[in-house]
């Protein structure tokens, strides 16, 4: 009966109608609940096999593709069976139930993942980009994590960690046997190891924090002061009107959030209040919202009106965007359709952009599908997750931490710093095992003479 209860069963496609959905069964009982609803008597190991289902009452429920994979090969590393029927809402849910009834339990969020990765079929690094490659929001990030997956962040873990332990056992060495003859350059070899991985380090942190909108989709704010024209230039992106557009100023007072494909990327474009001075309460909150949707944002797009002068609410808007040193921002006249009221002259530092939100505004998604590439061009690794960065940041800290100690010739706590600093890169895809530190100094130094 353990075996039943410790089997998992999943839909694996999304809901909704479609032309295929899959059905996932994993465990020891996989193979046997084939059996019953397939009714055949010989399964073979990846093979496809066009076979009839059936209920636990013998009742047909569809004609579908069933394929047997055996332990240990097999993503779990358990047996799984995975059927593949008709989509829609009924006939995948009807076999998943019946799959059930033989006692198969339903799969918790993300546990086929949690079993590939207790049975060591992947590591948490693979587990993280399979899991962010559902979410991904460029073609660019798509890549990233197909090298992911294949192993390329964990080859730095393991390097990292490598050169780690190996300080570590050189110190340890020193420590156990300082009356030995130890070559002299050890100390150097150790400061420039860990000063190379620092460095690293930091590139890649730096590398993860620009990138990733890549993967979450980068989030493109536009503002201006009122009636600039910035709902209508959100709903002529969106090709739908999303946002109320009128001539009263003040019109949108809160942000309005939505995604949008532009060229390989899907952005979160986010439309908000005029910013300007108002007595207006609810307006005020929106004004509030605005800016604070200016800080959350990777991507400014400043709206200006080319029919009116420029006046002291434009000047707010510069004063706004000259602060804006770590952001990306675009400059954009909008209006450009009308008689020309605006002094170009006050915004051509910034390389404005003339479109009409009604009818050409190819200039202003050319100008973002080539800032969204740029960004994502370079082969720097990068780290997908809080979670990622947090542990080289830990590890990056406790190299610092470990230098002080070393310098001054105290061993013992810069043993001590090093190894929160292997546990900490570890953490990222494996456990971190002290036994390793032995293998290393055995391995590298004669110590049996």
């Amino acid at each position: 009966m353990d075996n039943i209860q410790n089997s998992i069963a999943a839909i694996a496609t999304a809901h909704g109608v479609s032309s295929i959905s899959i059905i996932r069964v994993s465990g020891e009982a996989a193979l046997s609940i084939a059996h019953k609803i397939s009714h055949l008597e010989k399964i073979t190991p990846r093979y496809a096999h066009l076979t009839s289902l059936y209920t636990t009452d013998d009742a047909l429920i569809d004609q579908a593709i069933m394929i047997y994979f055996s332990a240990p090969n097999s993503f779990t590393g358990e047996e799984i069976v995975e059927f593949q029927c008709h989509g829609g809402m009924i006939v995948a849910q009807e076999i998943l139930d019946t799959i059930l009834s033989y006692g198969v339990r339903l799969a918790e969020p993300g546990e086929f993942s949690k079993r590939a990765f207790l049975n060591g079929k992947i590591d948490l690094t693979e587990a993280e980009a399979i899991s962010k490659l559902i979410e991904a929001k460029s073609v660019d990030a798509a890549k990233i994590l197909a090298k992911q997956m294949k192993g390329e962040l964990k080859t730095f873990v393991d390097e990292s960690r490598d050169a780690l332990l190996r300080s570590l056992a050189y110190s340890e060495v020193m420590i156990d046997y300082a009356e030995e003859d130890i070559p002299d350059d050890i100390m150097e070899n150790i400061v420039r190891q860990l000063d190379e991985l620092t460095d690293k380090i930091e590139q890649i942190v730096e590398a993860s924090h620009r990138r990733r909108g890549l993967i979450e989709g980068f989030k493109v704010a536009i503002i201006g002061k009122p009636n600039v024209g910035k709902s209508s230039l959100l709903n002529a992106l969106l090709s739908y009107d999303r946002a109320i557009v009128s001539e009263i100023a003040g019109t949108t007072r809160d942000t309005i959030e939505e995604q949008v494909r532009i060229g390989s990327h899907i952005i979160r474009l986010v439309d908000t209040a005029g910013i300007r001075e108002s007595e207006d309460t609810i307006e005020k909150i929106g004004i509030e919202r605005s800016l604070s949707s200016v800080e959350d944002a990777d991507v400014i797009i400043a709206l200006f009106d080319g029919s009116r002068e420029f006046d002291q609410e434009d000047e707010k808007i510069l004063s706004i965007i000259d602060t804006l040193e770590d952001k990306h921002c675009i400059v954009a006249i909008n209006k450009s359709d009308l008689d020309v009221s605006f002094d170009s002259a006050k915004i051509s530092a910034y390389s404005p952009l003339q479109v009409s939100a009604k009818k050409s505004f190819v200039k202003l998604t050319q100008r973002l599908e080539t800032l969204f590439d740029g960004i994502g061009e370079g082969e720097e690794l990068m780290l997908i997750s809080a979670r990622q960065i947090e542990a080289v940041t830990k590890a990056k800290y406790a190299i610092h931490e470990a230098k002080i100690p070393l310098i001054e010739g105290e061993l013992e706590f810069f043993s001590y710093h090093l190894q929160e600093a292997v546990k900490a890169i570890s953490s990222i895809s494996k456990p971190y095992d002290s036994e390793e530190i032995l293998d290393k100094m055995f391995g590298e130094f004669c110590l049996g003479k």
